[in-house]
């Protein structure tokens, strides 16, 4: 048969679609599996990333149906964010034109991949009746006090006029006009994922072994679990109203190793003292140069410190601390005040040196005493008063206890993590459905007037928000007391969206309306059997996502505790060594690769070219032999008979080919039973090159049965990883039949011989190939046969066989 990939493709794509062939069924007492790979942000074209991404769920879907499982496998648009208002100033395009289109432009590229994703499950973030319900919870995470407002720093442009999320930040300067960006203090709105820390961090174990050991790491730092000490430095003078700060540490074992604090730019006492007169000139504008510095920033530069001239009182020692304002401290972390030892913190020990401050050791290594500064490990306490000669661990208790009997502080866990702040200054995003009322304060809109929606006819220009300077859409009336209002021109950070949408997924499209998580549909799909996606989301999304569900669970709208059952992180697809971008001109485009080869051809080559955790470097060659091998499972299928079921063959009338033919399908077989786990990372190089074997073998024989048998296998394995032409193969030879689960036969993957390595003294000579049911006797004197000339004028004093591996000669 030729292969004419883009008719075949058509035709079946088609017939899919017609037939509801991938939608889940309504059906519950099934058993389910829910595949779901990370949903696109609609940017106009697929990349090689979204082909190996949907490539694998969509393997892992296909292979399920055929199981008996019953599938959902949808797709939508992470829809919302700020590259479409970019578009819109760029293109004087509106940003919901723009995002609508792209989703139906995108939606054929991926459609024409063959990927098997339900069409009734569809959603984009940015469609009124997600906003609807993603509005809902809000107001219900409000009203239990999880969302709260207070005042955050945030990149300003005093050009624009705008605030600038952090990507559009480069090299500290406006992406848009080049000026020179500043952090300014501004209310924004914060989702309490702090008060979850511990269950994130818990519940982090329940995924040992399902999800890649590097996220689980990544999570548990960036949530940074600490147990230390907190207590107040007293100020040797009062301060502007201030007598006191308060500081963590996990070391309380170096309490006197103290020769300095460190507070934030933005710290209280350093505020108070920008408004005073104790400041040189140039210490504020070196100050304010740093509280214009975003965090971000602060952790590449140098370190570096102003003198605040004033001091602390040492709780313990009573010797004067001097204060600095340091730019490695972030108000968002603790207190934003830490007490420095430079002696056993690296980078305590470095400001310490470029500002030739005291360095005081307490710590020190008994196996290594002259180890060098600075020491960070635990040791034994020197210069430590009534604490010396005490092993760290044993002083910090000791330490604490003394604190906590004195009153002077107390024994406390921190986390790192921080509260999660969801205010964008932008339009292109889900509004948050709060009201300003001067009577009332703030109050969230009615429910029943749900959803509110963005207003159409804005000016996008890049200055300022939208949302804010629209003439009406803010004015609006209190829900609580009628009186005029305002509404919060606020929108959402895009990661709420992206936090929920797989359990919206579980709802039908007939329920969508009514609520926004079907109860009897959540129960039955969630959670998420396999979850694919970048590394790249390690953290945020992921982090986010699991917080989400356990707040979703306290509110009654999911009985999980954990979104994402088993997590498989794609590698990237590069090219030239380098990840695939416009910038560097390595881009390869999907289409073209379709329109060229077919989407089977990109679909093989993709999965075979490399695992699915690891890169994927591009390979024009590897490409066109995936194409050549498509043509030539066409062009064999000729010596194919048409069957609607496996042939019953006499295995004893085999010839050796034969039986080795057989024996490479059922290989193949069993390699696509293993390669479909989890646990064995779907491994889909060694299943297709295990296939390529098999077919190499069916052309060293001529039985027709056998090869019947093993393109009735043949397809079946193939189906997830090209669907389209096994289904064309499948119906001309086989009426589909095949597409179901097949038993390896194991009698096929006996061996009938085996080949034995012959050694003389411990030397490999050469090699036997015998029948398993050769004796012991036949097989020396075979292999004696066979090294005769290795044998000759020697002395024969012992003679080894070690059963199915070799025989070894030992002589003189």
């Amino acid at each position: 048969m030729e292969y004419y990939a883009k008719g075949i493709e058509k035709k079946w794509q088609d017939f899919w679609e017609n037939s509801g062939e991938y939608e889940p069924k309504e059906d519950k007492s099934l058993p389910k599996k829910y595949i779901l790979s990370m949903f696109p942000y609609p940017s106009g074209n697929i990349h090689m990333g979204h082909v190996r991404n949907y490539c694998i769920s969509d393997a892992i879907a296909r292979n399920l149906r055929k199981q008996g499982y019953n599938v959902l496998h949808p797709i939508g648009w992470d829809a919302f964010g700020m590259p479409a208002e970019n578009a819109a100033i760029k293109n004087k395009t509106h940003p919901k034109q723009w995002t609508y289109s792209n989703i139906e432009h995108m939606k054929k590229q991926l459609y024409s991949l063959g990927f098997s994703f339900s069409k009734t499950r569809e959603l984009a973030t940015c469609d009124l009746e997600y906003s609807k319900w993603e509005q809902l919870l809000f107001i219900e995470m409000w009203e239990k006090g999880l969302i709260y407002r207070k005042k955050g720093y945030l990149n300003w442009c005093p050009n624009d006029q705008t605030v600038l999320a952090n990507e559009q930040v480069i090299e500290g300067k406006c992406w848009r006009c080049d000026t020179q960006v500043i952090q300014k203090e501004m209310y924004q709105y914060y989702i309490k994922i702090t008060d979850y820390a511990e269950e994130l961090l818990q519940d982090l174990e329940s995924l040992e072994g399902k999800w890649p050991n590097q996220v689980l790491t990544m999570q548990r730092n960036w949530i940074g679990k600490s147990q230390g000490l907190s207590f107040c430095f007293q100020l040797e003078q009062e301060c502007q109203g201030i007598k006191e700060f308060e500081v963590f540490t996990t070391r309380p074992d170096t309490i006197f190793g103290v020769s300095y604090c460190a507070l934030a730019p933005e710290h209280s006492l350093v505020k108070k003292m920008l408004e005073g007169n104790g400041l040189s000139q140039e210490a504020k504008e070196e100050i304010i140069k740093m509280q214009n510095t975003s965090a971000r920033e602060r952790s590449q530069q140098e370190k570096c410190g102003v003198p605040l001239g004033i001091f602390a009182i040492h709780p313990l020692s009573g010797e004067k601390i001097p204060l600095w304002v340091a730019n490695f401290v972030l108000m968002d972390y603790g207190s934003g005040a830490v007490m420095s030892v430079p002696a056993h913190d690296e980078r305590d020990f470095d400001f310490a040196q470029k500002y030739h401050l005291p360095i005081k050791q307490v710590i020190v290594d008994k196996k290594d005493p002259n180890a060098p500064l600075p020491y960070c490990e635990s040791g034994e306490l020197i210069n430590s008063k009534e604490y010396n000669g005490m092993e760290s661990n044993e002083a910090k208790k000791a330490i604490i206890k003394h604190f906590e009997d004195q009153n002077l502080g107390k024994a406390v866990v921190n986390f790192k993590l921080r509260d999660w702040g969801v205010s964008r200054q932008r339009y292109w995003g889900t509004p948050i459905p709060l009201i300003h009322c001067e009577k009332c304060g703030i109050l969230p809109e009615s429910k029943e007037n749900l959803p509110v929606a963005l207003p159409e006819d804005v000016v996008i220009d890049g200055e300022g928000n939208p949302l804010d300077k629209h003439s009406t859409w803010k004015h609006c009336v209190c829900p609580k007391c009628g009186q005029k209002a305002l509404r919060e021109t606020d929108t959402l950070d895009t990661f709420v969206e992206s936090s929920w949408y797989f359990l919206r997924y579980t709802t039908p499209q007939q329920l969508r309306d009514k609520m926004p998580i079907s109860p009897e549909d959540e129960k039955y799909w969630m959670s998420v059997d396999e979850y694919v996606g970048g590394i790249e989301h390690a953290i945020l999304h992921l982090l986010y996502s699991r917080f989400f569900t356990k707040v979703l669970r306290d509110l009654g709208y999911t009985h999980i505790s954990e979104p994402f059952s088993h997590l498989l992180t794609q590698g990237m697809v590069t090219k030239e060594g380098a990840k695939m971008s416009k910038s560097k001109g390595n881009v390869v485009d999907p289409q073209e690769i379709i329109n060229t080869y077919g989407a089977d051809t990109a679909r093989l080559f993709i999965l075979f070219a490399a695992p699915p955790v690891r890169e994927l470097e591009w390979n024009d060659s590897a490409l066109e032999g995936s194409f050549r091998f498509i043509k030539r499972l066409c062009a064999k299928i000729e010596n194919v008979d048409s069957i609607q079921m496996l042939p019953k063959i006499d295995t004893s009338k085999l010839s050796k080919a034969e039986k080795y033919a057989r024996k490479k399908v059922y290989e193949a077989l069993k390699k696509s039973n293993e390669t479909f786990v989890h646990e064995n990372g779907y491994a889909f190089n060694t299943l297709i090159a295990a296939c390529m074997e098999a077919i190499n073998a069916l052309s060293e024989q001529e039985n027709r049965e056998i090869w019947s048998e093993g393109y009735f296998i043949l397809l079946n394995i193939l189906e997830p990883i090209i669907p389209h032409i096994c289904w064309e193969l499948s119906q001309q030879y086989f009426g589909l039949k095949n597409f179901q689960v097949i038993a390896v036969d194991n009698e096929a993957l006996k061996e009938d011989s085996v080949t034995l390595a012959i050694t003389i003294n411990g030397k490999r000579r050469d090699e036997l190939e015998v029948d398993l049911e050769t004796s012991k006797e036949e097989i020396l004197a075979l292999a004696r046969e066979k090294v005769s000339k290795w044998l000759e004028g020697k002395t024969l004093t012992k003679e080894i066989v070690v059963p199915n591996k070799l025989v070894n000669f030992v002589v003189q």
